[in-house]
């Protein structure tokens, strides 16, 4: 297997990367949300607030409060009935605040906690019964602490957030895509938890580089079927995040870590009753893990190479004050739903504004002697937009303006690339390109610089549908478009598209809906 032919092939060819004549059993598809049997479990308050307009002062939480975050980063939040012929049953859907492709969460969030009125130790949260199911009682500080590389201070930290990937849950749909559909999801979701943490008053970090075995060793999961993709502590005391003291200390390898811990037997129920086998994504896994303290790197990003010379000031923009528990939940992703309307130069500059300031975090990859530009940009073609030619632009976030590219309408070139018509692009008068490295990171972070960069996106397209919302407006991130195409309207260098996300207004779609609030 080729590995870097089968990454341009999710990028460029995705027929060719997947298997021929694929067809989902929908009879026997897995369940969106992992369920374990036979351990102890801890019930979370139902209770939540309704409102998240201000960030609360640091506190360390209890459970009560950890629940409320939990539920807000990941939980079931409402459940939706649709009916596309008369003929057919209705189509339900569960939905959480966090999107996800074909809304099938191929992501598990666990936590490692240490608060006053619960028993330290792991666990896995089950947003079917909105509880916690402990895994692993006991203290982990040290054994987590070595497998960042003693980068990060886990002793000053309550709680440590785990969110990773289950193969199965959206390959059975989507083949071999899915290995990029789950970075992408891993990052939205990422995107939502790292904007709740502020709202709870939690300081966070990310952390991509760890070691991968070890890591799964602590969960329990078989890595062949699930792997941990992030690390994200949190904390409301002073922390060490440093992301350059690796240096300072030997080397440590997965195995040596693993000697410490006596593996678990974790029982769980699986819905699909013929499992199907998916070589290429355990291949790009295994290629993909950090084994050894050494191999952990960091980076010096480089600002974007842009064709163009026109730029187009944008008005000056305070920080958009929201609340993050309304606009998560009227978050919308319009399909044939779209009516185009003229958006002003304000809202356009508050969106790209807003969405790309909360995209400033914390974490392990950035130098702190260098110039780090961020791994992912936005592109955009305008149309109906005030006082701005309808055009294709790169978004200048330190300039705040735009970089004419091409003058023109572009809609119907960007409809034509769509594999499926399932957005009507004429009606939509923003279609941004989140963009990152055309080589995805490959000299630097080897294999795993993939899943980071997809990782990105997500969170910068998360931000991008809150803000959107925020601004009353709605998106709807597209995977199935011609890359190539976009990446040669906008006369990328160095870059590609990565997602494209059409935002507009929209009318309400007609369907029955409640909300899960209690």
């Amino acid at each position: 297997m080729n590995l870097d032919q089968f990454l341009r092939d999710l990028q460029f060819n995705i027929e060719r990367a997947n298997q021929q004549n694929w067809e989902p059993n929908w009879e026997d598809a897995p369940l969106t949300y992992k369920l374990y049997k036979g351990l102890p479990v801890v019930p979370l308050s139902g209770e939540v607030p309704l409102s998240l307009a201000e960030n609360k002062t640091p506190a360390k939480p209890g459970i009560e409060e950890i629940g409320h975050f939990l539920w807000y980063v990941y939980g079931i939040t409402q459940v939706s009935e649709s009916f596309f012929s008369d003929d057919a049953d209705p189509v339900h859907t569960y939905r959480r605040h966090a999107p996800s492709g074909g809304g099938l969460y191929p992501n598990e969030l666990y936590v490692y906690l240490k608060i006053d009125d619960l028993p330290e130790g792991i666990y896995h949260y089950d947003p079917a019964h909105h509880r916690l199911v402990l895994l692993r009682a006991g203290n982990f500080d040290s054994y987590i602490a070595a497998a960042l590389g003693e980068r990060c201070d886990i002793s000053s930290c309550f709680g440590t957030v785990f969110i990773s990937t289950m193969f199965w849950k959206n390959f059975f749909k989507y083949n071999n895509f899915s290995y990029r559909l789950q970075g992408l999801d891993a990052g939205v979701l990422m995107g939502q938890l790292l904007a709740t943490a502020k709202r709870f008053g939690f300081a966070s970090g990310v952390y991509y580089q760890y070691l991968d075995s070890a890591i799964n060793h602590l969960l329990g999961l078989c890595e062949k079927e699930e792997s941990v993709y992030s690390i994200i502590p949190l904390s409301v005391e002073t922390t060490n995040w440093s992301a350059n003291s690796k240096d300072s200390h030997n080397n440590l390898t997965s195995a040596e870590l693993v000697r410490e811990l006596k593996p678990v037997a974790l029982k769980r129920h699986e819905r699909s009753k013929e499992v199907l086998e998916f070589p290429k994504l355990i291949t790009l896994n295994e290629a993909a893990k950090l084994e050894s303290t050494e191999s952990f790197n960091r980076l010096c990003n480089q600002p974007s190479e842009v064709m163009g010379n026109r730029q187009v000031s944008l008005p000056r923009t305070e920080s958009i004050a929201f609340d993050l528990a309304e606009v998560s939940k009227k978050r919308s992703s319009p399909e044939m739903d779209f009516v185009l309307s003229s958006v002003s130069q304000q809202q356009l500059a508050d969106l790209l504004k807003e969405s790309m300031s909360a995209f400033s975090y914390r974490n392990d990859l950035n130098g702190i002697y260098c110039s780090n530009e961020p791994r992912v940009s936005i592109y955009g073609c305008f149309y109906n937009v005030e006082a701005i030619p309808n055009g294709a632009y790169y978004y200048n976030q330190a300039q705040h303006s735009l970089q004419e590219i091409q003058q023109g309408d572009h809609r119907l070139q960007l409809q034509t690339g769509l594999s499926i018509d399932n957005v009507n692009l004429m009606q939509v008068p923003l279609c941004l390109h989140v963009a990152g490295n055309k080589d995805f990171l490959r000299e630097e972070l080897g294999y795993r610089g993939y899943r980071i960069l997809q990782m990105e996106a997500g969170m910068l397209v998360q931000n991008l549908l809150l803000t959107a919302s925020a601004l009353g407006l709605g998106g709807h991130p597209l995977l199935g478009f011609d890359a190539g195409r976009a990446d040669e309207l906008y006369r990328m260098i160095g870059n590609t598209s990565l997602i494209q996300i059409p935002i507009g207004s929209f009318r309400p779609r007609q369907w029955l809906k409640g909300s899960l609030h209690s």
